[in-house]
C-alpha cells in the first residue's frame, strides 16, 4: 500500500511540475468573442521562444473559454502553435 501511494504522489507531483512549467502569467487587456481572440499582457513564453514579455492577441482555442474571464483579470494560460497560430490553449484566472 505504501507503494502505491509513493507512486501516486510522486505522479501528481510530476503533473504538476509539467503544468508549472508550461503556465504563463498575463493579464487580459481585451477580449474579441466574435472573432474567438483574447488580448493578453503576458510575460516570457519559453515554449514559444519568446524571451521578453508583451502584449499580443491570441487565439482561442475553444471561444467558449473565453466567457470565464473579463477584461482586468490576472490568469495563467497555456499557449502553442496550432495550424500556424499562436493559440491559448488553457487559461484560468489568479
Amino acid at each position: 500500500m505504501k507503494v502505491i501511494k509513493t507512486a501516486v504522489s510522486a505522479a501528481a507531483f510530476a503533473l504538476l511540475a509539467t503544468t508549472a512549467a508550461w503556465a504563463v502569467e498575463g493579464t487580459v487587456k481585451k477580449i474579441d468573442e466574435s472573432a474567438g481572440k483574447v488580448t493578453l499582457e503576458h510575460g516570457p513564453i519559453k515554449s514559444l521562444g519568446m524571451d521578453e514579455g508583451m502584449t499580443m492577441v491570441f487565439k482561442a482555442g475553444d471561444p467558449a473559454m473565453l466567457k470565464s474571464v473579463k477584461v482586468g483579470d490576472k490568469v495563467n494560460f497555456e499557449a502553442d502553435r496550432v495550424n500556424g497560430q499562436i493559440t491559448v490553449t488553457k487559461i484560468q484566472k489568479n
